[in-house]
This record gives structure tokens, sequence and C-alpha cells, in this order.
């Protein structure tokens, strides 16, 4: 089991964290799936995967209140649960409200990880402020960004209270590697963790063409694997970034694990690179 090292990703019991997350962009939000999704989540857990990521902005709240019902009669400390903040709501006005209303719907009394969604207008020292204001409350115990990039961090870090943040949220997978150029590097220079959203690139024709490419489809062969496995894998060849990926049944929960057994080669990474390159320069932040 592949876990992560950095000290801020331990659950309230000490348990480290599983380096593959359960996301939950876009569940809760469809009645007829929600016995489904639930079971995939509760699924996550017993292979696990203890972090579950989720937003204010997923579903308008119902997200969060689909987790609060998938990990009802969990032991709690087990669990290291994720939730981001609109930026509207990052300042002194209302992210106390905010986080308090994430807590409600989660039923519970503390988040293991707090995220400024993207960057607002908010000031980045008054994010930064109110977010140790949420670990003094014990509302909180640690807390991120999501979605800045390199020059962002630099300015973050140079706030006072910067330094405390422990991640960047960020898209990356096989066919977005620009983040690989300079943010990665920076990131892991700092001692902090990338989490990896959306690193089966799951909407509409990117993933088609990169799920049938020859070169990845030679490699889940290899593995006995599938090409989204080996998808997964790629993005833990870094050992400190965290992907998220999501799922919507219990079968594909089960696939998506599997990848925590891959080990690429170096040949295996050569080609995948051959259609899907790593950056020679400075690209912008990809965004979902």
């Amino acid at each position: 089991m592949k876990l992560i090292s950095h000290p801020a990703f331990q659950t309230a019991s000490g348990s480290p964290v599983v380096r593959l997350g359960q996301g939950t962009w876009h569940l809760g939000e469809q009645h007829a799936r929600r016995t489904s999704e639930i079971a995939a989540l509760q699924r996550g857990i017993a292979l696990g995967l203890n972090l579950i990521d989720t937003a204010e902005m997923y579903g308008g709240g119902r997200s969060e209140a689909l987790i609060g019902e998938a990990i009802r009669g969990t032991d709690r400390a087990s669990l290291y649960l994720v939730s981001k903040v609109y930026p509207h709501n990052a300042g002194r006005a209302n992210i106390f409200k905010s986080c308090e209303a994430s807590l409600k719907r989660l039923g519970t009394d503390y988040l293991d990880l707090y995220l400024l969604h993207w960057r607002g207008n908010v000031p980045l020292a008054e994010t930064a402020a109110c977010m140790e204001e949420l670990v003094s409350r014990g509302l909180i115990r640690h807390w991120g960004v999501s979605n800045l990039d390199t020059a962002d961090m630099q300015e973050l870090a140079a706030v006072p209270d910067g330094a405390h943040c422990v991640t960047d949220q960020i898209l990356y997978h096989l066919a977005s590697r620009g983040v690989e150029f300079d943010l990665l590097p920076w990131l892991e220079s700092h001692q902090m963790t990338a989490m990896a959203y959306c690193p089966l690139a799951q909407y509409g024709d990117l993933e088609r063409g990169l799920i049938g490419n020859r070169g990845l489809t030679a490699v889940a062969r290899r593995h006995n694997a599938s090409a989204a496995q080996i998808l997964l894998a790629f993005t833990l060849l870094r050992d400190f970034v965290i992907p998220i990926p999501k799922s919507s049944s219990p079968e594909h929960t089960e696939d998506n694990a599997k990848a925590l057994e891959i080990e690429l080669t170096a040949g295996d990474v050569a080609e995948l690179s051959r259609d899907y390159p790593a950056p020679t320069s400075k690209t912008w932040l990809d965004i979902v």
C-alpha cells in the first residue's frame, strides 16, 4: 500500500493517509445514483482509501451530504476528510459560516484539511489568517489551496502563516503535464503535497482519445491492467502526489484501488511520454 509521508496527512488517530483518495465531484447530484455512490465510497473506505475529497461547490453541498451519509457509523478518526471553500467565501466575512455549514452537511465536527478552491478577490493574507483561526478553533486540522500556480504559491508563502499551507490541489494527468515543469518541483522543494484531481481526464473528447492511445494500451497490456489503472499509476510516480479519482460504483472503486499495486518502469514512462511528453517550458495551469 502506498502511503503519504507528509506529517499533515495523518488521520486524527495517527494512521497515515493512503496515497489514493476518493474524489466526489458531481456525486450526490442525481438521486437515482445515490445508493451506488454511497456504496462506492463505503467500498473505498473498506479498501483503505481513507481520504475523501469534496467541496461546498459540489452539487451545492449535496456531495458533502452524501459523504456524511456514507461515513455514518464509521470511526471518524480513521478518515481524512477534505473540503473546499468558494473564493468569495474565503474571507473573514464568510469563511467561518461556510466551514461550519460544510461540517454540518458532513456530520462531523472537524475537517482534516480545508482548501481555498481557487483564487478570487480575497487577499491571500486574509485567507491564511482565517485558516489559522479555524485551526485554533479546532474546526480544521490543516489547510491548503487548490488551482494556484507557481507564482500564486510563491506569493502565498510570503504572507504571514502562508508557509503553513500543506497542499495545492491541481489538475494533473498524463495528457496535462504542464505542472511538471515548475509547480510540482516547487511544491516538492517546499515539502508540500500535490493533490491531483481529474487524474483520469474524466471529461469529453480528451478522455476518449487518451484511453484509446496505443502506447497507453500497450503499457496496460504488459501490466495486465486497464488503461485507467495505468493513468492512476502514472500520477502515483511522485511520492508527494495524491490522485483523487471519482467513482460512482463499488466496482469502479475497486478498479481504482488496484492502481496502488502497479509499479511503472522507466520503459513504461518513456512509452507513455512519446505521445504525451513532459513539458519543456512554462505553460498555463489547466483548470476544470
